[in-house]
């Protein structure tokens, strides 16, 4: 007797598709169930298949039913009632004076004065108001000077000049050996106020400072609140605290608040390094849990070109912490419309309530007197729906995929050995179907990338930017189709003689195989994020042994599909969650990623992986479902339509709505450029309008504006000048080579830069050391470039060793408060042993550029000019700068 599981072809006069549902004739019956009796008997099994319609709108209903849960818990932003501790209406109001001074760049007055003297305001009333209590209070005012190198966007060296901290400290008036940190920043990128990054959390953190300070049991340890003046320099001001100040050797642990977005539910996406400790410390505290350790893996793997002062904390540091960001509407992160009247107050008291509950827990906990004892791996942690967080060491996580792997491979090897597999049919029908399973993955994957191609080959890259569910009608329709038309023609011509149930029960386990394949490898290379293949293969696989019973005499009957997709949902709703992080996240980056990545080769990639992530355990149903043909009809229709909608152009990128934006980033530089031979003599000067697009269109849509931005003045890099002779503030070239150099007239700042060379000397070991003084705007960039055969051997920066060599140059990012002195560098370099005749002169190129973010030279008449002209769907940023290049 052959077993339920063997593959078998069958003698039958039609295709098995055409088997109707409900009562199945006797022949039919006969050959399906392998049950042969006398005809005019009712046969003792009825299995049934699927009608087309049932399956697809069942399918269709169970993702909308969870993509709305998913949704509705994003929503619900204070799950149950606020403990009152926290007062979200007195924290708007600091949020709201913060950012209603506008823009905050290091150095100008609105962040160095007007800000810090509001901060200092309060806290000093916090002061007054706690004096009676169990609790002191003391504030400093940090401004330190130093300097580091960091591996971010390729790797710079950053240079930092008395910059801002308020740092204050609560802790018992009998005093306190360790203490914890909180930190956020005040200061903002130019043109943007800055309410969601990082206002709010400063607003949230005076708040719970006020809430701690009043509190009538004492605290066992103290907490430093840290509003660091300059994160927006790439991580300054934190740099400074933590290496510089006296309470950074009492520091244990940390939270740091940032943001990626504008509002919505704050995320914890980094904890550690490990000191699992600290994620349970969240769990058990935090009143409105949202966490992901997916998140965390993601981040620190380099793909998102962001950082937090978490890095610093950590790295220099040597302390562990906790990152929590907004991560909603990143289409408005950095841009002008980052303004408090967007940020819910709902979305402040959840922060709030959180991030007091889980100091005042940290706060109490014996735990942070020594944590590196309880330093001992990562930890698994992630929330379902913002209602409970799950969370549990790496190392049992270890053990429990490893148990949930074994389960599967015994499920399977259980049926490889039934009668009826002799000779390894069964292995060999899975490893076969397996094979189907992923031809159709790589086929489809290829298909949809075909189209994204076609889409940018027309000109419509990006219509998704401002209709984002147009790409899930195109590259969606267009995935899911193929993969339905490839496993319908597999039924139909490979396996045109076998029975249907058999061929779901078969496709149900690749699907289980590869989730369990998976699994193994996060495993193996010791990532928490495996939990999700876990879960991925533990439902179902715990659903299907339930089911058994009910699909071996009923076949894929209305009750069995029901209850298969129920034991879907749970894990099926967290994946889903995880998808809506993924395209939170990266559909505004593709708005900022440069000219270089094409964002429809990206975006499409990333539905398509979500569409087959989430079409695994629906391979079944393909087999069991009587036919396709509508089915396919359907979503040919749909990836039709939606194809000529986009091709002609009706679903434009961008909007200006002010309800709704999704601003075009354009970056504007009104430069001049001065070039000095060896001799120190001027050899070319000129001036324009530097223009820079932050996205892959560029100009396509902005020249019909402003008709003379168009690609007749589009710039081309100069090799031999340091960044292509042009005024980089951070070095990103590499992501947008596509510039635009409109000429304009001269630019004359009422600060210029200051350059001059100090000395120039050989030292007794062969290199010739350069010293040099510069005067200038609060924020500058250094380029050194050697010329070919030279190197340089050391410097005054960082740890005195150059770093990150980009291509033959170097880059030092400078940025000072108020009232700094000239700054003074210097450097060694090795001159060419074979000085090369065809490259130029002297041993190096250096350049310095400024740029004037604030006040009286951020503007000029030009800059003006054009601002005015731009539609209102783009976000020019624009300041002035200078680029002054000398050759030694």
């Amino acid at each position: 007797m052959e077993s339920d599981t063997t593959i078998r072809r069958i003698r039958a006069s039609g295709p098995q598709s055409n088997v109707p549902q409900g009562n199945i004739d006797s022949r039919s019956n006969c050959v399906i169930n392998h049950y042969c009796s006398d005809p005019k008997k009712k046969p003792e099994v009825s299995l049934y298949l699927l009608r087309e319609g049932v399956a697809a709108s069942s399918v269709l209903v169970f993702i909308l039913v969870l993509w709305g849960l998913v949704h509705l818990s994003l929503q619900q932003l204070v799950i149950g009632k606020s403990t009152g501790e926290f007062n979200a209406v007195r924290a708007r109001r600091h949020l709201e004076h913060i950012t209603s001074v506008g823009p905050r760049p290091v150095g100008s007055q609105e962040n160095e004065v007007l800000t810090v003297g509001y901060l200092l305001e309060q806290i000093k009333h916090i002061q007054s108001e706690s004096t009676s209590g169990p609790h002191r209070v003391t504030v400093d005012v940090q401004r330190p000077t130093g300097t580091f190198s960091i591996d971010f966007l390729g790797g710079f060296t950053s240079f930092y000049d008395r910059v801002t901290n308020i740092a204050v400290r609560l802790e018992p008036k009998a005093g306190a050996q360790h203490l914890m940190l909180a930190n956020c920043h005040f200061d903002t990128v130019a043109n943007s106020p800055g309410a969601s990054d990082d206002a709010v959390s400063c607003a949230v953190m005076l708040e719970v400072l006020h809430s701690l300070a009043n509190m009538s049991t004492p605290l066992h340890h103290g907490v430093v609140f840290l509003f660091n003046g300059a994160e927006e320099n790439v991580l300054q001001a934190s740099h400074g605290f933590i290496t510089q100040h006296p309470w950074a050797k009492q520091v244990r642990a940390f939270i740091n608040l940032e943001a990626a977005g504008v509002g919505g539910k704050e995320v914890v996406f980094q904890t550690g390094p490990e000191n699992p400790w600290l994620v349970q410390a969240y769990v058990n505290a935090a009143k409105h849990p949202f966490a992901s350790v997916v998140g965390q893996e993601v981040f620190q793997s380099g793909i998102i070109p962001s950082d937090t002062d978490f890095r610093i904390y950590r790295d220099f540091g040597n302390i562990p912490g906790i990152d929590l960001a907004f991560i909603e509407n990143g289409f408005i992160y950095h841009t002008k419309y980052d303004t408090a009247d967007r940020i819910l107050t709902d979305s402040i008291q959840r922060a709030g309530d959180n991030i007091l509950a889980v100091l005042k827990y940290l706060m109490m906990s014996e735990k942070l007197a020594d944590p590196s004892e309880y330093r001992h791996g990562n930890m698994v942690f992630f929330d379902l729906l913002g209602v409970v967080v799950v969370a549990y060491p790496s190392r049992v996580g270890t053990i429990l995929n490893y148990m949930v792997a074994t389960a599967t491979f015994l499920y399977l090897a259980k049926k490889s050995s039934l009668p009826g597999n002799g000779g390894g049919r069964y292995v060999r029908e899975l490893a076969y179907a397996t094979g189907v399973a992923l031809m159709s993955w790589f086929v489809t994957l290829l298909s949809v990338l075909i189209v994204a191609l076609l889409v940018t080959l027309l000109g419509r890259s990006m219509f998704w930017y401002n209709h984002f569910y147009s790409s899930i009608c195109l590259y969606g329709a267009a995935a899911t189709g193929k993969m339905v038309l490839i496993h319908t023609l597999a039924k139909n011509l490979y396996y045109g003689g076998v029975r249907l149930v058999e061929l779901g029960e078969l496709y149900f386990d690749v699907s289980l195989l590869l989730w369990c394949c998976s699994l193994v490898w996060l495993t193996q290379q010791g990532l928490c994020s495996a939990y999700v293949p876990m879960l991925m293969v533990a439902f179902p696989l715990t659903t299907k042994l339930l089911l058994a019973k009910e699909f071996k005499h009923r076949g894929a009957s209305v009750k069995y599909s029901v209850l298969y997709l129920f034991g879907l949902a749970l894990p099926y709703v967290h994946f889903m969650f995880l998808i809506w992080v993924v395209f939170e996240i990266f559909t505004p980056i593709l708005g900022r990623s440069g000219t270089e990545i094409p964002p429809e080769v990206v975006l499409a990639s990333l539905v398509t992986l979500a569409t087959i992530f989430l079409s695994s355990f629906f391979l079944h149903f393909i087999y069991l479902v009587q036919s396709t043909k509508w089915i396919l009809a359907g979503l040919g229709s749909v990836f039709t339509i939606m194809f000529l909608l986009v091709s002609c152009g009706l679903m434009f990128p961008y909007s200006g709505s002010p309800d709704n934006p999704r601003p075009k980033r354009v970056f504007l530089q009104h430069t001049m450029r001065t070039f000095h031979n060896i001799h120190g003599q001027v050899e070319n000067r000129d001036s324009g309008l530097w223009i820079n697009s932050f996205d892959y269109t560029g100009m396509q849509y902005i020249t019909p504006y402003i008709p003379e931005i168009n690609d007749t003045v589009r710039t081309r890099c100069r090799e031999d000048r340091p960044f292509c002779g042009y005024p980089w503030f951070l070095p990103v070239k590499f992501l947008s080579k596509k510039n635009w150099y409109l000429p304009a007239p001269e630019v004359s700042p009422s600060s210029p830069v200051e350059f001059s060379l100090l000395s120039k000397e050989e030292t007794s070991w062969g290199t010739i050391k350069m010293t040099f003084q510069v005067k200038g705007p609060s924020h500058m960039s250094l380029y050194l470039m050697p010329h070919r055969g030279a190197s340089l051997s050391t410097w005054s920066f960082g740890d005195g060793t150059p770093q990150f060599d980009l291509s033959g140059e170097y880059f030092i990012f400078y940025s000072h408060g108020l009232d700094a002195p000239k700054w003074t560098f210097w450097f060694e370099i090795q001159p060419p042993r074979d000085p090369d005749p065809s490259g130029p002169e002297g041993m190096i190129s250096v350049a310095i550029s400024s740029h004037y973010f604030f006040g009286e030279d951020q503007r000029t008449a030009q800059l003006e000019d054009i601002l005015h002209r731009f539609p209102t769907w783009v976000f020019p940023s624009s300041w002035v700068s200078t680029y002054n290049m000398y050759r030694y």
